[in-house]
């Protein structure tokens, strides 16, 4: 038996892909309201002729606030300034809480106050361990406390940027998530 196959080159410069200027702009103005970024937003919409409302810049100055607040050490402050801005966001979402719990349970490491990260831990990361996709991590971050340097332990990632970054990211998309669906609610 003999197979033939037929082989076709396709030239992806015969596609043409038009994108018109509100398109593009729209894409950006998304870009922006996303990264929190206020002032270039403002140019954009000063240039463009963009409409953007009060409440969007508002909202937007609240989220740069929390992920700041979270980026910068403050996780507390974080969950405190999220429950004001979307009071159910992290009750329905504990998946996100256990992370920024965890946050604030690595400023405490990283500060050398192991007592104080130890009842934290016992007081607010424990009732997680009843819910068995959280054991591991749990196991992970309470393993920090075992090591007089955690940055030289093998959970040492937890206490990176990197990770702090992508905890701060999932907030983000979280809160912009309820707000994406409470602004399609509202314009039905």
């Amino acid at each position: 038996m003999k197979c033939t196959f037929k082989i076709q080159t396709l030239n992806i410069s015969t596609f043409v892909f038009k994108i018109n200027d509100k398109d593009s702009h729209n894409i950006i103005l998304s870009y922006l309201i996303h990264g929190c970024y206020k002032e270039t937003l403002e140019s954009l919409v000063t240039s463009t002729g963009l409409k953007v409302t009060n409440a969007q810049l508002e909202d937007m100055e609240k989220r740069k606030r929390i992920l700041h607040s979270a980026l910068e050490g403050n996780a507390l402050d974080a969950i405190h300034l999220t429950e004001q801005m979307s009071p159910d966001l992290l009750e329905n979402n504990k998946d996100l809480l256990f992370d920024l719990l965890s946050l604030h349970f690595v400023e405490l490491i990283c500060s050398k106050k192991q007592t104080e990260a130890l009842n934290f831990g016992q007081a607010k990361l424990a009732p997680f361990g009843k819910v068995q996709k959280y054991v591991g991590k749990l196991e992970d971050f309470m393993g920090l406390l075992a090591y007089v340097e955690p940055e030289k332990s093998p959970m040492f990632h937890l206490l990176s940027l990197e990770y702090r970054q992508h905890v701060v990211d999932n907030l983000n998309r979280a809160i912009l998530g309820v707000y994406i669906v409470f602004s399609t609610v509202l314009h039905i």
